[in-house]
């Protein structure tokens, strides 16, 4: 349900799917901290297999840091492995160093491998095969150029690279963009000007292309300033790019888009732990959470919604006070669901809220976890629960989440008005329920 490396932390990643569809996902890891250090937190790439999209079995370190006076001496960030040949070709992001101001240099490099499960990586050369052109791009404080996602060009027999970038025209603040480049070979990179540049965002971070049944195309990107990632649509590679809003709430990011084993498509994302599992602490990376199914339909704007093949990891409706669990809850007004309690029993210490348009998660005495107002009055709720990490699903599309480290498994009961009921819950099936370490799920107070 959710991955990390034993005692470490995911941010971005990549997936894979080989011949014998078996599913590998390549991600970022590091300590745990709730400073980050950008030349010592994020030195290899860590991979882990999957025959689901949900149980994942770690196998260790796959790539590395560069040797002393290269590119990528500091630091290895996220990657894009894209089948070349018999084998692949994988692109990343290498940090030099930092800026006089402490600001980390990056660029793009190319790895190349034999095989198709992730492993095997041999650089290409000893520099990067693309950087920031200081035409349109930052390139000095607060430069970007990471993030790479390669697919084939449409308006030709190339590549297309579209990168997290600044770009130079607009304040720091607001110059977030997709950059982007062309290439005919894979290694020869000619800069363009930005591809999507907004205006009013600080990063725009970890691009995804994925082309459609139309063959348009979906651009997802993760915002810095939100932590959640939105979409746009298009026609073409180039344009023009329609804004379509967001797509993961806040507390989901750095999407990725793979087929299920049934064939459809769905979306993987990281999402954030507290240090010292308390909700005192401060946010850091944290875990890969489970698929979401991606709907598109035609000028409707995407949305991410529960995706099916999780049903085999629930269990039977029970009243039982459940740590990890699904429930569903049926809206005809205003309503208050109690998912867990305070010691004492009696009070609330984790609800779900939802009063038609508007929708909440509080905690301890109350307090707002978070919240969001919905395009239309939901008339379903789905709440996932696993450890500390909550999910809102109205009326089966994604729509909030957060984390809460309180309180204690309880029935839930929900109450509209004067009328309270309790609402029947799935358990959770763990993939990996024994597990002992600074990563395993928690396992409440």
């Amino acid at each position: 349900m959710r991955y990390a490396p034993p005692g470490l932390c995911v941010n971005d990643f990549a997936l894979l799917r080989d011949e014998d569809g078996t599913y590998a996902v390549l991600h970022l890891q590091g300590p745990w901290t709730a400073e980050f250090d950008h030349l010592r937190m994020e030195t290899s790439f860590g991979r882990a297999t999957s025959t689901d999209l949900v149980g994942w079995k770690p196998q260790g370190p796959v790539f590395g840091v560069g040797l002393p006076g290269r590119f990528d001496q500091q630091a290895v960030w996220t990657m894009h492995p894209v089948m070349h040949g018999a084998g692949m070709a994988m692109f990343y992001t290498g940090v030099s160093g930092l800026t006089a101001d402490g600001w980390p240099v990056q660029s793009v490099g190319l790895a190349y491998s034999e095989r198709t499960d992730g492993t095997g990586w041999r650089r290409h050369g000893t520099g990067p095969v693309v950087e920031a052109d200081p035409r349109w791009y930052r390139t000095g404080a607060q430069m970007a150029w990471r993030d790479p996602f390669v697919v084939r060009d449409d308006e030709g027999d190339g590549w297309l690279m579209a990168v997290c970038a600044n770009d130079a025209s607009l304040p720091v603040e607001t110059g977030g963009c997709v950059g982007w480049a062309t290439s005919d070979d894979l290694e020869h990179w000619t800069v363009q000007p930005p591809l999507v540049s907004p205006g009013d965002v600080d990063e725009l971070e970890c691009p995804v292309l994925e082309r459609l049944d139309d063959g348009s195309w979906l651009l997802i990107g993760s915002i810095g300033a939100t932590r959640g990632f939105e979409s746009w649509t298009a026609p073409r590679l180039r344009g023009p790019w329609t804004r379509r809003g967001p797509l993961g709430p806040t507390g989901s990011y750095a999407p990725r888009v793979i087929a299920a084993p049934d064939g459809s498509r769905v979306v993987l994302h990281t999402t954030p732990r507290q240090v010292g599992l308390t909700d005192t602490g401060d946010r850091c990376r944290g875990m890969l959470a489970q698929p979401k199914s991606l709907v598109v339909h035609g000028d409707r704007a995407p949305r991410l919604e529960w995706w099916p093949g999780l049903d085999a990891w629930l269990g039977e409706k029970t009243d039982q006070p459940t740590l990890h669990a699904v429930g569903d809850i049926d809206i005809t007004g205003p309503v208050e669901v109690t998912l867990r309690s305070h010691t004492d029993g009696r009070r609330s210490a984790l609800a779900v809220g939802c009063d038609g348009e508007n929708l909440w998660i509080t905690g301890p005495d109350g307090t707002r976890l978070g919240e969001t107002v919905l395009a239309a009055p939901a008339t379903t709720l789905r709440v996932l629960i696993i450890g500390e990490y909550v999910e809102v699903y109205a009326d089966n599309v994604f729509a909030l989440t957060t984390l809460c480290y309180s309180g204690r498994p309880a029935a839930w009961s929900a109450v509209t008005g004067d009328d309270r009921r309790t609402i029947p819950v799935r358990p959770i099936r763990l993939p990996d329920p024994e597990r002992d370490d600074a990563s395993a799920i928690w396992p409440g107070p």
